[in-house]
C-alpha cells in the first residue's frame, strides 16, 4: 500500500469523529450550562461571570446559570469542575492563585492545571492599599517605615494563602524589603470587617469590592497598585507615587473549561464569550464595576498562567507565600 492511499484511509477514518464534532458543537448547549465561581457573590468575578452568562443565555437560548463555590483558595471549586463531563456544560472562573500560586503551595492538591480546557482571560482588576479610617498609618511611607521598624509585627487580611489577595501584598512587601504578618479569612466579609476595626492593619483589594466600606467611612486608601490613579479615586496616589516600590498589583480572571471537551465546543464557548466582553453594554458594566475587560486566546493565557508561575515560585521558594 502507497504512503499516499494509507494517509487518504486515514483521513477516511477520521472524517466520521470529525463530522461528530462538529455536529456536537452545533448542537451545543443541550441542557443547563455552570459556570462556577470559587467567590462569594458580589465580588470581581462574580460580577463579570454574571454579566458573560446573561449573554451567553441570551445567545444560546439555554440557561446559563452561575453557581458560588467559595473557599479554599479555589480548591473546592476546582476538584468539583475536574470531575464534570467534558462536554461544555461545565466551566469554570479561575485566577492567578488556583491557576499559578496553588500548584506551587499546595502538597497533593487534588488537581492539575491540565485537568482544564484554557478559554480566555476575562478581566483585570487594580488592588488598591486600605487601611480603616482611623489608622495611624497617614501614607503608604509611614507604614513601609513601620514594618521596617517592627519585623513581622504589622498585619495584612487576605482572603487565604495564595489567594491573589495575599500574592499581592508579598510581592509588593518582596520589592519593598519588608515582613509582614499574614492573616487569613474564609470569607471577604469577615476580613473586610477585620480591617475596618484594626485587627489587621491593612488589606489590598480592588475599588469595586472594597467601595461599600469607602463609602460607610470605614477605609481610606493609600495607594493605587498601577501605573497610574484610579479614575473613581483620583485622590489616592499610586504605589510610586506614595514612596513605594514599582510594583504593580492587578489581578485577572480566566474562563476555563474541562480537559477533553471537544475543541469545536470550546471554539463555540470561546467565540462567544468573546462576543459577549465586545458588547458595548456588558463591558460598559464591567468597567463600572473598576474592571478593564480582557479577552485573550487560549494560548495567550497560558502564558499568563506561565508567567505568573515564574513570578510567584521565588515567593513561595522564599517562605512569603506558604501554607500556614
Amino acid at each position: 500500500m502507497t504512503l499516499t492511499r494509507r494517509r487518504l484511509l486515514a483521513l477516511a477514518a477520521l472524517a466520521p469523529l470529525a463530522s461528530r464534532a462538529m455536529a456536537q458543537a452545533t448542537a451545543f448547549p443541550t441542557k443547563p450550562v455552570r459556570i462556577v465561581v470559587p467567590y462569594n457573590v458580589g465580588l470581581g468575578p462574580d460580577v463579570v461571570a454574571r454579566a458573560v452568562a446573561a449573554s451567553m443565555e441570551q445567545a444560546w437560548g439555554q440557561s446559563v446559570i452561575v453557581e458560588n463555590k467559595p473557599g479554599a483558595a479555589g480548591i473546592i471549586a476546582m476538584s468539583e469542575v475536574k470531575r464534570a463531563a467534558p462536554d461544555g456544560h461545565t466551566l469554570f472562573v479561575g485566577d492567578a492563585g488556583s491557576l499559578a500560586a496553588n500548584p506551587l503551595i499546595y502538597r497533593n492538591l487534588p488537581y492539575l492545571v491540565s485537568d482544564f480546557a484554557p478559554l480566555t482571560t476575562l478581566f483585570n482588576a487594580t488592588f488598591v492599599v486600605w487601611v480603616r479610617a482611623g489608622s495611624p498609618y497617614r501614607t503608604l511611607r509611614e507604614l513601609i517605615d513601620a514594618a521596617r521598624a517592627q519585623p513581622e509585627k504589622i498585619s495584612y487580611a487576605s482572603l487565604g494563602n495564595g489567594h491573589p489577595s495575599q500574592l499581592a501584598v508579598e510581592s509588593f512587601a518582596a520589592a519593598a524589603g519588608i515582613t509582614l504578618l499574614h492573616v487569613p479569612f474564609k470569607d471577604a466579609g469577615a476580613m473586610m470587617t477585620a480591617v475596618a476595626t484594626g485587627d489587621c492593619d491593612f488589606t489590598t483589594l480592588s475599588a469595586n469590592t472594597s467601595s461599600g466600606m469607602v463609602k460607610a467611612g470605614k477605609w481610606r486608601g493609600l495607594a493605587v497598585a498601577a501605573p497610574s490613579r484610579l479614575r473613581e479615586y483620583p485622590e489616592i496616589p499610586t504605589i510610586v507615587e506614595a514612596g513605594g516600590p514599582s510594583v504593580t498589583m492587578q489581578p485577572w480572571a480566566a474562563l476555563l473549561g474541562v480537559a477533553g471537551t471537544p475543541e469545536p465546543i470550546l471554539d463555540r464557548i470561546h467565540k462567544q464569550t468573546l462576543a459577549a466582553l465586545n458588547t458595548p453594554e456588558i463591558r460598559a458594566r464591567i468597567e463600572a464595576a473598576g474592571f478593564d475587560v480582557l479577552p485573550s486566546t487560549p494560548a495567550q493565557l497560558v502564558e499568563r498562567i506561565r508567567r505568573d508561575v515564574a513570578t510567584y515560585t521565588p515567593l513561595v521558594a522564599s517562605g512569603r507565600v506558604r501554607v500556614e
